[in-house]
């Protein structure tokens, strides 16, 4: 068996593991990054490509770094397909947008991280945590059939959805959210196609609905002929048969007569919200590992990168001001506070899309402009101004049942965001804050019918 010893040991070379592992390696931790898949392969990870946020990154690895890896940065608006009703609804995204080489994005990342001076370690595969006294002290796997131990000040978990880590630390003595389960996960498969002609929608994120609840098509273009394309479905629901589906829809569009199947992958994503606390004496979640992807649409690329910094940056502190037995409880403060907050009231839009039937969510989308689907997208709340609002009046003909109760969730939407605005500064009072946002969240089932997601 073989020991290593660190500062900070991160699990995972995703978004928010290598800016962990930079943000800490450039201000001289010793810092290591354990990584499952070869040398080759890492970076390699399913997503749909698309990044919301490309404007923002944090400093330790640079914009300028992985800038190259921006393959379409013209995309400015998302067109929902509505086959039922024979609709294409425009959707205006605001802010920078663009549509990434995932695997050289992967690249890059892990290039500024070991420029930083994080060490990696390949073939690695985690699948038990070090504990003592209740504080995680690092992690066990093995590197082609030995054992290897990593010793580690704090643990930073980017081990991605469902992490194995948390499935084997015991948080009896934590904060740490242990409220997860498969039903709040997404199950999703995506193929990078290559088409002979450009498509006339490049510069465009197409959304299609499936015949069944919960289920979505994608079609997001790298360039105008190369395509990422993939399907998913809410794991509430009966399973899809994702490669076939995908498979029948792409024979039905003409644009994709030819193509040639570049690379495929599947994958499992949070569309829940962040978790109430991602943090244990000796360990810090982030990114997928935290549940800190926007529910609605399923992008978490910025997030995870703020979220790798702010770990990074919480568990520098700990180490140098001698408080690595006691949680990183500031870093749940900086995530909530920085985008956290929006993400749960976004979950409440998902909770009641769990309840409506298909045909009657995609025939009033069909009815309203973009502009307030957008804010209930990317916002949470809907500020809507006059000419939009008459503009959706006129639209809401047909559906005011509907749309009165989307108003409804709206305003309980928003007092969940205010509640989550005011997130406690000590672990002390999570357990009334948490009872306070129940409460709220009872009112959300009551009025949408759902079943209780959490």
């Amino acid at each position: 068996m073989s020991t290593h010893e660190y500062d900070i040991v991160v699990v995972g070379s995703g978004t928010s593991g290598c800016y962990a592992a930079a943000t800490a390696a450039r201000e001289g931790l010793d810092v290591a990054v354990v990584e499952r898949k070869s040398e080759a392969e890492a970076g390699h990870i399913a997503c749909g490509d698309a990044l919301k946020g490309a404007d923002s990154f944090p400093d330790a690895i640079p914009k300028s770094k992985i800038e190259s890896s921006f393959t379409n940065t013209a995309v400015d608006h998302g067109r929902f397909e509505i086959p039922s009703e024979d609709t294409v609804l425009d959707i205006p995204v605001p802010g920078e947008l663009a549509v990434i080489d995932r695997w050289e994005y992967g690249r890059k990342l892990i290039d500024g991280a070991t420029e930083a001076g994080a060490e990696f370690h390949y073939d690695t595969v985690v699948n038990d945590v070090l504990q003592e006294n209740g504080r995680v002290e690092g992690v066990r796997g093995k590197h082609k059939g030995e054992v290897e131990e990593f010793h580690a000040e704090i643990t930073v978990d980017a081990a991605g959805a469902l992490s194995v880590l948390q499935d084997n630390a015991d948080f009896s003595d934590a904060t740490f959210d242990t409220n997860v389960s498969y039903s709040q996960f997404c199950s999703a498969y995506r193929e990078i196609v290559e088409v002979p002609e450009p498509v006339e929608w490049d510069d465009a994120l197409v959304f299609k609905p499936t015949d069944r609840a919960s289920g979505y098509l994608w079609y997001f273009p790298r360039t105008p002929t190369t395509i990422n394309v993939g399907l998913g479905f809410q794991m509430t629901e009966e399973p899809m048969k994702l490669v076939q589906d995908l498979r029948n829809d792409l024979r039905s569009r003409p644009e994709f007569e030819g193509a040639e199947v570049k690379d495929k992958l599947g994958a499992a994503l949070p569309t829940r919200r962040p978790y109430d606390s991602a943090t244990a004496p000796g360990l810090v979640a982030v990114g997928d590992a935290a549940g800190l992807v926007n529910p609605t649409t399923g992008g978490g690329i910025a997030g995870a990168a703020y979220s790798g910094q702010y770990a990074a940056e919480e568990a520098i502190a700990a180490i140098s001001n001698g408080r690595i037995d006691e949680e990183l409880w500031r870093y749940n403060e900086r995530v909530m506070d920085h985008f956290g907050a929006r993400y749960a009231a976004l979950d409440v839009y998902n909770v009641l899309s769990t309840a409506v039937e298909v045909d009657e969510l995609t025939s009033m989308l069909a009815s309203l402009p973009g502009e307030p689907i957008a804010e209930a997208l990317y916002s949470g709340k809907t500020s809507i101004s006059p000419g939009v609002a008459l503009k959706t009046i006129r639209g809401a003909i047909g559906h005011l049942g509907q749309l009165w109760e989307i108003y409804q969730v709206r305003n309980l939407a928003e007092e969940l965001l205010a509640h989550y605005e005011s997130y406690p500064d000590r672990p002390s009072a999570l357990p009334r804050w948490q009872d306070q946002r129940d409460s709220i969240m009872e009112r959300v089932y009551e009025q949408t019918g759902a079943d209780p997601k959490y």
